[in-house]
């Protein structure tokens, strides 16, 4: 594995003398997190309703797509490509509670089965690190236990926390890049 080297990155100077926009974006971003994690029942409400919107544009796009390619045999894919879209955003649009309790079971089945993986897999091939790596495992495969542990009523805030803690992270990611291109 032996030797890593660090790539040498020259940042054209447009984006350097923006910083500033980088730094209020990340700011921006770091108060959309922390106002989520403290609303997470309404951030989860909003982005149910936001992804079930996204499925809902792309229903209509993949029916335009169905229109315009014809007779071809891609016809019925668009289309249902297009009614799959349609009626999982219709779903989560209308009912937005129902749909987080339901995509709060995934994410905890995902973390549960996920996490038993990485566990197991750290135990069974010992890499270089793999002490991380069951850590990692070991704490995914408690967090799905924990939102299983508190389901249904989990599915009402684990998203928007969820989405807040992303958000915050994604955030603090931004400021960092902006206060370094900001010595640079």
């Amino acid at each position: 594995m032996g030797n890593v080297q660090a790539l040498e990155i020259q940042i054209p100077h447009e984006i350097v003398q923006y910083w500033g926009w980088f730094l209020a974006f990340g700011i921006g971003l770091v108060v959309l997190g922390v106002a989520a994690v403290a609303r997470s029942i309404t951030a989860t409400v909003v982005s149910m309703l936001f992804f079930g919107w996204l499925l809902v544009i792309a229903s209509g796009i993949e029916v335009a797509q169905a229109v315009m390619v014809g007779h071809w045999a891609g016809f019925f894919h668009h289309l249902l490509a297009a009614i799959l879209f349609g009626v999982t955003g219709l779903l989560l649009v209308t009912r937005p509670l129902v749909s987080a309790e339901v995509a709060t079971v995934f994410m905890a089945m995902f973390f549960i089965i996920g996490g038993l993986f990485q566990l197991i897999g750290s135990f069974a091939v010992t890499l270089p690190g793999w002490g991380w790596q069951a850590l990692d495992g070991a704490i995914t495969l408690l967090l799905g236990l924990l939102v299983l542990a508190q389901w249904p009523v989990s599915g009402l805030w684990v998203i928007g926390l969820f989405v807040g803690i992303d958000l915050i992270f994604y955030g603090c990611a931004w400021i960092a890049l902006a206060l370094g291109l900001r010595t640079s």
